[in-house]
């Protein structure tokens, strides 16, 4: 398998997970239950979820639509982060869809946008920031890094993510998940890949303003050690999960939660089906826990007609333009040659 191939992965992993959970997003499990037995496949948003409704079947959201709009600004600065480039990224894609207006945005990145549409200084909101905006665009970014990178893997973690989530827990939350598709893309095993996110996630930390939030490490021991005992029994993992990592919005809950399912699942279809029946933040969870499982076993272990539904019902984007991009940065660049 190629660099290519796992590159890809990443991409259509967070894709799917991302556009798999989107109906059921922010509903508890007796409400995905109602609506649609078990999810199986993708669907439109149903009407009665206030911020789904405005997806159709197949479509991904702000997960991955934002992930896209930090790549297009890396890609046009060299790969040097600027922070006014990024910023204006994701503000030109908020207006085209009506964010504001159709409730699109995270509460985090919607105050700190807010601000910077205002003409004033978002930085009280970046460091207080404590909801999982910061991980769920995050994924390629682990792409472009080997394990051998850690700290220069960090520090564009931390300059791309502090736009608009600057805060201790933000940021190690969102290393966590690059960290996960950096060793799964170099084919790690599944114990190194978690070794390694906590790694970079411990470096992270020290880099945000302080908080009293969980830590997202102490949380993923947590989960594994769930994944470990409900290793035969999903119902019961998934149960445990929601009772004791949580399924919500916050970094702490959601980002271990992510990082234990692509743990326990291991491939992209039952990962991105567990997400979307999870209850919680389904498609922020699915897109940050898919994106490590296709980044570990690439692109061809995805289902051809998943991957034709994410190019048919997305046509702004091209994801080859985007890996064949991400995987020159790899080849031909470094941070030290950017220097």
């Amino acid at each position: 398998m190629t660099k290519q191939d796992h590159i890809l992965g990443t991409l259509y992993g967070q894709a799917i997970g991302d556009a798999m959970g989107m109906p059921s997003e922010l509903w508890p499990v007796s409400q995905i239950q109602q609506a649609f037995g078990k999810i199986t496949t993708f669907l439109d948003g149903p009407v009665s979820n206030d911020i789904a409704k405005h997806f159709t079947k197949g479509q991904y959201t702000d997960d991955t639509n934002q992930a896209l709009a930090i790549l297009d600004s890396l890609i046009a600065t060299n790969w040097v982060p600027d922070q006014h480039s990024l910023v204006q990224r994701i503000m030109t894609w908020a207006e085209a869809v009506h964010a504001w207006d159709n409730n699109v945005l995270g509460p985090s990145s919607k105050a700190a946008l807010t601000a910077v549409r205002e003409g004033n200084d978002p930085a009280p909101f970046t460091a207080k920031a404590l909801t999982n905006g910061a991980g769920m665009r995050i994924a390629p970014i682990g792409a472009l890094f080997t394990p051998s990178q850690p700290t220069e893997l960090v520090d564009m973690v931390v300059q791309i993510t502090r736009i608009t989530h600057a805060s201790d827990v933000a940021l190690s939350g969102a290393a966590m998940i690059a960290g996960a598709v950096t060793a799964a893309v170099a084919d790690q095993s599944w114990e190194d890949i978690l070794q390694f996110a906590e790694l970079v996630n411990d470096l992270a930390f020290k880099a945000g303003a302080p908080t009293w939030a969980a830590h997202t490490k102490n949380r993923l021991q947590l989960g594994i050690r769930l994944a470990h005992t409900y290793r035969t029994d999903e119902l019961g993992f998934m149960a445990a999960l929601r009772d004791l990592v949580g399924t919500g919005t916050m970094v702490s809950e959601s980002i271990p939660a992510a990082v234990t399912i692509a743990y326990y699942t291991r491939n992209v279809k039952d990962c991105a089906l567990l997400c979307a029946n999870l209850g919680g933040d389904t498609d922020t969870i699915g897109a940050m826990a898919t994106a490590i499982c296709g980044a570990k076993n690439g692109v061809q272990s995805i289902d051809s007609d998943w991957l034709k539904t994410i190019d048919e019902a997305n046509p702004t984007h091209d994801l080859h333009d985007y890996a064949a991009a991400i995987l020159q940065f790899t080849v031909h660049q470094s941070p030290s040659q950017e220097e």
